[in-house]
């Protein structure tokens, strides 16, 4: 979308060549506190450009009906809170509507207040709404006062006031949303259904699902007990993460935690691998060896895809299990094993049996408690979060500052399928981030082919949602609402600890509910799905 430039006198062109100027310098490095610097840019042009004494930009605080100077003349900020009823800004906010007030000294109103304590004198003023970028919204004001020159102003005056006002909120306000929106996001999904997580490569279990939450709670309890655990799960769901967290929750945290994965063993060396090597047990073995069950001493044993384990050498493994005890090729002296054993399969093991690819009783053997892990497209509400969080650590990781996802994109995030599970949600963040410039928005236009083909189909069969309201305060609202719900649902109804969860005092949280009527079931009918 374009819009025309702001038809000023040629006596302002040169201002406004500067003013653009600092534009397309700014806009190319934004970083997350830059649009104070650009605002602070216009409160000091624009009073050379209008030939005015002062000029104020105010913005409605997100979630409330305040008023707020975020830079002026001469001001800190927020130093000025205009009421919404009484003040000419509250006026203009409110109806959407520019006015000219000459002659304020014989008006009564907020700035005669403002006047007494600063000892500014207003005569006369010019005031203009910030409207946002669906247009359906007022996000702020932007206020003039005093003619240089001690005239009045006039509607050529108001008319160029209008148009910074458009240029100002085209500017910065998809900055401030972006980042405002994000900012909502990243706190939903930081404070909202935060458990204990784990790491590895950065890489974090994100438990906002109920089926999430319930393996972390199935973990917590298995974590310090000695029993051997299997976990099932498609590629890509992470089971060795649940695994690495169930070794370093458990007694063995300080032991080595060893993980295998049997599928990318030859079947020639599995033997050696798993119970190791004598120096010249076979040709090429040169040195001594330690096998895995040595390696592991002490600590855990991670068997990833056990499925695939040869069954020759299934009976072996079977009585390292049972007597705890096993020999390296080339010895006969036995070394006694002191592990803990964790299998991870995307196979249905009792399958396995039935076809007689897997020992029935090393079937019994391998694991005590299953730890089945859901597919992404069956937690749903875990896709967002792990984007965000998958955005966070790649922007580290790439040095970048991409500012996050178009609402369309984590609309398709969530409809996705999913078939590769979170390793493919990573890799597709990873490719994103690379692919989009610093200080920009992802768009959907730079997914994979695989989301892309998803996305034409989604369209072709009417699916998509209707356009997106960019609007702040509804964005806000909806946020807030879906905020406000998961921890009520989170704290099973207290209050108090909801308000905790939210970090806001319990009247803060109270007022919230009252105000968006989630005291009355009506907040279903409101937050997004």
């Amino acid at each position: 979308m374009t819009y025309p430039a702001p038809s000023f006198s040629h006596s302002s062109r040169k201002h406004l060549a500067v003013l653009r100027q600092r534009l397309s310098q700014v806009a190319s490095s934004w970083a997350m506190d830059d649009y104070r610097a650009f605002v602070t840019f216009y409160i000091r042009i624009l009073p050379k450009l209008m030939h005015v004494e002062r000029c104020t930009i105010f913005i409605m605080e997100i979630g409330s009906n305040r008023i707020c100077s975020i830079f002026g003349t001469g001001l800190s900020e927020k130093q000025i809170e205009p009421p919404l009823e009484g003040s000419i800004v509250g006026k203009v906010i409110s109806s959407g509507i520019s006015c000219i007030e000459n002659n304020l000294e014989s008006h009564p109103g907020f700035h005669i207040y403002m006047d007494e304590q600063t000892g500014f004198i207003s005569r006369n003023m010019l005031c203009a709404p910030i409207k946002g970028l669906s247009g359906n919204s007022i996000t702020g004001a932007v206020e003039l006062l005093n003619k240089t020159n001690g005239d009045s102003f006039e509607e050529e005056d108001l008319r160029q006031l209008e148009e910074v006002a458009q240029f100002l909120s085209i500017s910065i306000e998809s900055i401030v949303l972006n980042q405002e929106i994000l900012r909502i996001a990243g706190y939903l999904n930081k404070e909202v259904g935060r458990l204990e997580q784990a790491s590895v490569r950065g890489t974090r279990i994100i438990a906002e699902s109920a089926a999430m939450r319930e393996v972390l709670d199935l973990v917590q309890v298995i974590s310090n007990s000695p029993i051997n655990v299997i976990i099932q799960g498609e590629n890509g769901t992470g089971k060795e993460l649940i695994a690495r967290m169930i070794h370093e929750r458990g007694e063995r945290r300080q032991k080595p935690f060893v993980p295998v994965n049997c599928a990318c063993i030859p079947e020639n060396l599995v033997e050696s691998e798993f119970f190791g090597h004598e120096r010249g047990a076979f040709t090429g073995a040169d040195t001594v060896r330690k096998g895995l069950f040595e390696e592991a001493s002490g600590g855990t044993l991670f068997l990833d895809e056990i499925a695939e384990m040869p069954l020759q050498i299934q009976p072996k493994f079977l009585r390292a299990i049972q007597e705890g005890e096993g020999a390296r090729l080339g010895s006969s002296k036995l070394i006694h094993y002191d592990l803990r054993l964790i299998s991870a399969t995307n196979k249905d093991l009792t399958v396995q049996v039935k076809n007689g690819l897997f020992r029935d009783d090393l079937f019994f053997r391998l694991f005590s408690v299953e730890v089945l892990i859901p597919p992404l497209r069956d937690r749903q509400e875990d896709i967002l979060p792990l984007a965000l969080h998958f955005l966070e650590v790649t922007n580290k990781h790439f040095n970048k500052n991409v500012l996050g996802f178009s609402s369309e994109l984590l609309d398709m995030f969530e409809h996705y399928p999913w078939p590769g599970n979170v390793r493919q949600l990573l890799k597709e963040v990873e490719r994103l981030v690379a692919l989009t410039t610093s200080g920009e928005v992802i768009s959907i236009e730079k997914c994979s082919r695989e989301l892309l083909a998803f996305h034409r189909l989604q369209r072709k069969s009417g699916q998509n949602e209707p356009a997106a309201n960019y609007a702040i305060d509804q964005q806000v609202r909806a946020l807030e609402m879906s905020l406000i719900t998961k921890a009520m649902k989170r704290a099973q109804g207290n209050k108090s600890r909801a308000a905790e969860l939210l970090h806001i005092t319990r009247q803060g949280l109270l007022k919230k509910i009252k105000r968006y009527h989630l005291d009355k079931g009506e907040a279903d009918q409101s937050i997004p799905r």
